[in-house]
């Protein structure tokens, strides 16, 4: 009865016992917000090669008079889709250990006003580690329209 009495009093050690339930959802849970914090890194670096790639599509490289022509691949004066394409994979930064990728960009002509644009499309794969388990992968997708100048 006097051994009961004893236990029953006894805190020592109970804040150890808590802190070893509590730990590991803790370091996991800060691990996850490592995890994100990757992923929207890696969504404003592909967000600014986007926008220099689309910034480049629209530069016009020997300006004359009667303005630019669109080029065929490797020719003309306005920048060709392999090279704004090469543009968007050097302007990349953040991604970590996911896959960047880039389609490549489609000339297309409008089919109302005539004028022509390509449509830039980046997309960025991260698979997540949760520690004990493996997480989701997730995707991220940008695109944007780009209107080039034509004479």
């Amino acid at each position: 009865m006097m051994l009961r009495r004893k236990l029953h009093g006894d805190v020592r050690g109970a804040a150890t016992i808590e802190m070893a339930f509590a730990l590991p959802t803790l370091i996991a849970l800060i691990w996850a917000f490592v995890q994100l914090a990757q992923i929207y890194r890696a969504t404003a670096g592909i967000q600014q090669a986007l926008g220099e790639g689309a910034r480049y599509a629209t530069l016009c490289l020997n300006a004359t008079t009667t303005g630019c022509t669109i080029p065929s691949p490797g020719t003309g004066t306005n920048p060709a889709a392999n090279t704004i394409k090469r543009v968007i994979y050097d302007s990349v930064y953040g991604i970590g250990p996911g896959t960047f990728t880039v389609p490549d960009p489609s000339l297309v002509t409008d089919t109302t006003g005539g004028g022509k644009y390509y449509d830039l499309t980046v997309t960025y794969s991260q698979p997540t580690n949760l520690l004990m388990f493996a997480g989701p992968t997730i995707t991220v997708s940008r695109s944007k329209r780009v209107w080039v100048a034509t004479t």
